[in-house]
């Protein structure tokens, strides 16, 4: 999207924003990608234009595509080698089955040898139109002139109606997976799927997500690695998407702490589902949350993202107080519930990387 269009070359697209001190990027989740460009206030305008023509007039030279494929080759190789990204991928894999989001974002070198131009030209014709693009800014800018910048640039009309492949929940079952990697330290991931961004449990989840393994003061922290010492690395995390979500816990461990740390793992899982909440501890999650939250505020680009996902999954503007008073109104019981909701492990998905020197796959896949 960055090598050329009707009227820029690569070269032309990276001095546009660069030559007034300004930065542009991209990333993709999986779920959207999102363009940004960050600019002095004086600039915006410029800014508008040069996002807006990558976005709808990327013309994909051939000579330059190629050489890109072998950047995004080389990448892959890249996320392969980290051990850390790898066993989520492949946790997601098995988690989400036959649904795109079980394929990993990068792509697969594959797919990226076959993809031709036409592939890609086709697709952001299908999909890159007005009607799926939000324009989202934060800064020192008005409202109304970025309006009428959004009429002028964006200009792609409606496409054929094409939609997006919606997740729908399979039956799960205990899914166990272990690979062999020549690496040092084995990587664990377990857990399953969980709500998407619209359930009304997503408070209580987050909640529950911070007592259970965000920051040092987290049970799985203390339990897993300050107690037993059997972990550098420890955490749980919560993915809110669109239709689903997915709840996990990773543990970075040496081979044979493996079967402990999961067993602790389980054991504070329990422990969740079974035990309401102290007081003390519920009031130091949800200010950690709003802490958290709120401090991220002070950066101008995590405010462009945050009016972003308000609009992609909500349509609408949320303001800070509303979730604020979310957070602050979740009670033990709430938390109580969606642990028991979530933690059967009955119908955990666990992946583990063995430092085993070559991949191999010890069990296999029991989900429906």
């Amino acid at each position: 999207m960055f090598k050329g269009t009707e009227k820029r070359n690569f070269q032309q697209i990276a001095q546009s924003l660069e030559s007034v001190g300004g930065y542009m990027n991209a990333f993709t989740t999986k779920e959207h990608t999102c363009y940004y460009a960050r600019v002095l206030d004086e600039y915006v305008e410029k800014a508008v234009d040069v996002l807006s023509d990558i976005v709808q007039h990327s013309t994909f030279p051939l000579k330059e595509m190629e050489k890109e494929k072998t950047v995004v080759l080389e990448e892959i190789k890249r996320s392969e080698d980290d051990p850390d990204d790898l066993v989520q991928e492949y946790f997601e894999k098995h988690l989400f089955g036959s649904h795109p989001f079980a394929r990993p974002i990068i792509g697969t070198a594959e797919n990226v040898n076959n993809f031709t131009r036409d592939n890609l030209y086709d697709y952001t014709k299908k999909f890159y139109a007005n009607e799926n693009i939000i324009l989202a800014a934060a800064g020192n800018f008005n409202h109304e002139h970025l309006v009428e910048l959004a009429k002028k640039y964006l200009t792609q009309k409606k496409n054929n109606g094409e939609k997006f492949k919606t997740f729908q929940s399979s039956k799960m079952k205990k899914n166990s997976q272990e690979y062999g990697r020549p690496i040092q330290q084995a990587h664990l991931c377990t857990g399953t799927i969980a709500f998407s961004v619209h359930n009304k449990m997503r408070y209580p989840a987050l909640v529950m997500n911070s007592i259970l393994g965000d920051g040092m003061s987290s049970r799985l922290f203390q339990q897993i690695r300050e107690r037993h010492g059997l972990a550098y690395s420890v955490y749980s995390f919560l993915g809110l998407m669109k239709d689903t979500g997915s709840f996990g816990i990773y543990v970075g461990a040496d081979k044979k702490s493996v079967p402990k740390a999961l067993e602790l793992s389980y054991y504070e899982l329990e422990k969740m589902k079974t035990k309401p909440l102290t007081k003390p501890e519920l009031q130091r999650a949800k200010a950690q949350l709003k802490g958290s939250m709120l401090m991220s505020l002070e950066s101008t680009s995590n405010r462009m993202m945050r009016l972003g996902n308000g609009e992609l999954y909500y349509g609408e503007y949320t303001p800070l107080e509303s979730i604020v008073s979310s957070i602050d109104s979740v009670s033990a019981e709430q938390v109580l519930a969606v642990s028991k909701q979530l933690f059967d492990i009955e119908k955990f998905t666990t992946v583990i990387l063995s430092p085993n020197g070559k991949e191999n796959t010890a069990s296999s896949t029991t989900m429906e």
